[in-house]
């Protein structure tokens, strides 16, 4: 008996929740923010650098929620700098002029 043709396997997208709306959405249309083994905060661009990540969404509500509320401080159990949300907020005005 003939074998049966397989169907081509469907690739399933990571998901992730933000944590700023707590809406789960994929890994890719958010952005990653990871506190280091150092002990940095920083944004992960690759989403593969080591350490305790984050996500948010790259809007600026959603940015400006996590700020106010200190959720992503929480999520890593370090402070977030400055720096850090200034380059989130960057990142969200690109992204929403953008849409």
């Amino acid at each position: 008996m003939p074998k049966q043709p397989q169907p081509p396997r469907v690739r399933r997208q990571p998901q992730r929740t933000c944590v700023a709306c707590r809406d789960v959405a994929g890994k890719r249309t958010l952005v990653r923010v990871v506190r280091t083994p150092e002990g940095t905060v920083e944004l992960d661009g690759t989403g593969k650098k080591s350490g305790r990540g984050a996500y948010v969404h790259s809007s600026v509500e959603c940015v400006q929620k996590v700020v106010k509320t200190g959720g992503l401080s929480r999520a890593l159990n370090a402070p977030v700098g400055t720096e850090v949300t200034e380059q989130l907020l960057a990142r969200a005005v690109a992204d929403d002029s953008n849409k």
